[in-house]
């Protein structure tokens, strides 16, 4: 490959990378002090001082086991927000309003592998705290 052909692959392939990293929905503005931990068989998110935040985030974790414990405490002063959970077949093994405080096992049994994590937030404000970890 000529040195001006591949200067130009590499262009379109950085190019590629901004335009898809600027359509991330999973990302939180940096005002809220989002933490994100998204490690195999433990998840969790926490932020602070949202502000009438509509969004929906979306994570992909790896779940080696077949059932997760959800952890809410969550401090939402207005709006609302929901958590849904698939595990690696798709099948939803949780689904619930995001809450101020509550421990539960996901239900029905799922199917080890990479789990989806849908977190979606209407108008919502106050401070955010969750975890899911393997059970």
């Amino acid at each position: 490959m000529r040195r001006k052909d591949a200067r130009l692959l590499c262009f379109f392939v950085s190019f590629a990378i901004i335009i898809s990293c600027a359509g991330d929905s999973n990302v939180l503005s940096p005002e809220y002090q989002p933490q994100i931990t998204n490690i195999a068989d433990n998840f969790q998110l926490q932020a602070s001082g949202l502000k009438n935040v509509t969004q929906t985030l979306k994570y992909t974790w790896p779940n080696s086991g077949q059932i997760a414990t959800v952890n809410h405490s969550s401090a939402i002063t207005g709006g609302s927000g929901t958590i849904t959970i698939k595990d690696a077949a798709g099948t939803q093994v949780y689904s619930a309003p995001l809450v101020a405080s509550g421990t539960v096992v996901t239900s029905p049994s799922g199917s080890a592998g990479n789990w989806t994590i849908t977190i979606t937030l209407t108008g919502i404000s106050g401070n955010l705290n969750l975890r899911v970890q393997k059970s």
